[in-house]
Parts: structure tokens; sequence; C-alpha cells
């Protein structure tokens, strides 16, 4: 089986959506940049390409100037981009906990993503990332994470945030996807590459909250803002295509009511 790397409608329209949503967004960078240069959708995933190109469209809020522990409001969350992914048709399609920055989540997904694509022959199959934990720390740019010294937060393994940073084996022949050291291998372990096959990452707003408080406790708060404040900086610095959604927890029910296997 091949990899499509040049359709001239939907992947066109989606590399312009995605491009102009980088350059509006904060924290434009190495994700965006990665996800306009190509996709690495299978072949007849027509929908799934549909779906990235909708999700490349639909609002992202990022000038909040503070926001509350409880979102009680749609236009304090991602609701076009999370009412996108609930209204998603095709299955299966799958839902993540993820909660480990640390732990195999990218791994497991990309296996899912292999098994249901060439093995069960499913080319519009969806993974959803439902991240809070130290895992969500992977979501924001690296300007928060320099800022705010996020690597107290994530562990001695992660000094910067190299869960953002596509390897090499992202520039490897897509049509070879059995190449052990290609882009759909372990070596290809990323955010971006991750994004470029269709996953949705989705950013937990009690995650964020709750890091901003471990942030002021450790007296981490370079322009004294308050707790509402720091909240909003971290959530304006979510890297771009990210959806931001109440609570992970919260959302899960949501999800799985849609039709949404879960796992962890």
């Amino acid at each position: 089986m091949t990899i499509q790397t040049g359709r001239r409608t939907t992947l066109q329209a989606f590399g312009v959506a995605l491009a102009a949503q980088a350059i509006t967004l904060a924290g434009a960078g190495s994700v965006a940049e990665a996800a306009v240069a190509s996709t690495l959708t299978p072949p007849g995933a027509e929908q799934l390409n549909a779906l990235m190109a909708r999700l490349a469209k639909a609002p992202r809020r990022r000038d909040f100037k503070t926001t509350p522990m409880i979102l009680t409001s749609p236009d304090q969350w991602d609701h076009a981009a999370l009412s996108e992914v609930l209204a998603y048709r095709p299955v299966p399609k799958q839902v993540w906990d993820n909660t480990d920055i640390a732990g195999p989540w990218l791994n497991l997904m990309r296996n899912a993503l292999n098994a249901q694509i060439w093995s069960f022959r499913h080319p519009d199959f969806l993974a959803v990332s439902a991240t809070h934990g130290s895992a969500q720390l992977a979501l924001y740019d690296q300007a928060m994470w320099d800022k705010y010294q996020l690597t107290r937060l994530a562990g001695d393994r992660f000094k910067t945030n190299t869960l953002i940073e596509e390897p090499k084996a992202g520039a490897a022949d897509p049509k070879n996807v059995e190449d052990p050291a290609g882009a759909f291998s372990p070596a290809d372990n990323a955010i971006p590459a991750l994004m470029r096959r269709g996953v949705v990452f989705m950013s937990c707003h009690n995650a964020i909250w709750e890091q901003a408080e471990a942030l002021l406790k450790a007296g981490v708060n370079p322009d004294t803002l308050s707790h509402e404040a720091l909240a909003a900086e971290l959530t304006n610095h979510l890297l771009p295509g990210v959806v931001l959604i109440p609570g992970a927890v919260g959302t899960l029910p949501e999800l799985q009511q849609a039709g949404f296997h879960y796992a962890k």
C-alpha cells in the first residue's frame, strides 16, 4: 500500500487552511510547519482528510487574558473543533486517555494507526488523544517550557519539549510503509508526525489550571501573574492544531457517547 502526499483537492485545502491557522495562532512553530509540509494519510482516507481540513479551519481562541477554574461557556474552549470531532461518523474510532509524558502514549497511538490502516483496512480510522496529567506539558510550545522551566514538572528526561520535534524518520519515503526506521516506525514517535496522520490532540483545561497552580507554588512566575492570568498564558501557547477542551475526564464520556472506543 502506498501513501498519497499530493492530492490536489482536499489536501491542498488542508495545507492552505492550516497555514493560515498557523499564522493566526500564537506559538506557530515546527508542529505547524511539519503538518503543512505534507500529510501521511493512506489512500482512501477521504473522510479523514476532510475532517483534517475542517479542523484546520475551525477557530481556536488564543487571546485569553484570564481563564477561570471551571469553563462554563463554549467560547472558553475550542467548541467548533470539538464538535467536528464528535460528529465524525466513520468507524472504528478511538480515544486515548493519555496522562504520562514519559509513557508510551505516542508509540501506542502509532501502533493503533498502523494496525487499523494496514491490517484491518480502515483508512478513515481516527485516533484522539485526551491529554492531561504530565502529558499535557507536551502540548505547550517551547517558549512556555523556557519561561516556566517546565522540565521541573516534566522530569529530567525532558530538558526541552522534544516531543514536538519530528525526527529524521519523518522525511523518509512514505511509500515504504514497512521501513523499520521510516515515517510509520517507532523512529517517528512525535506529535507532528501523528498530526500529519490525522491524530487529534486535545488539551485539558483542568490540567492547565493545575499546572499553573503548581508553578505558582514553586515560585516560577516571572511576570507575577494571577492564577487566572497564568493559566490563560499557558492556554494561549498551546501548539497549533491542538483542540482545547473543558477537561479530559469530563470530555471522555462525550467522545464515548459519540462512538469512540476508550483506550489507555
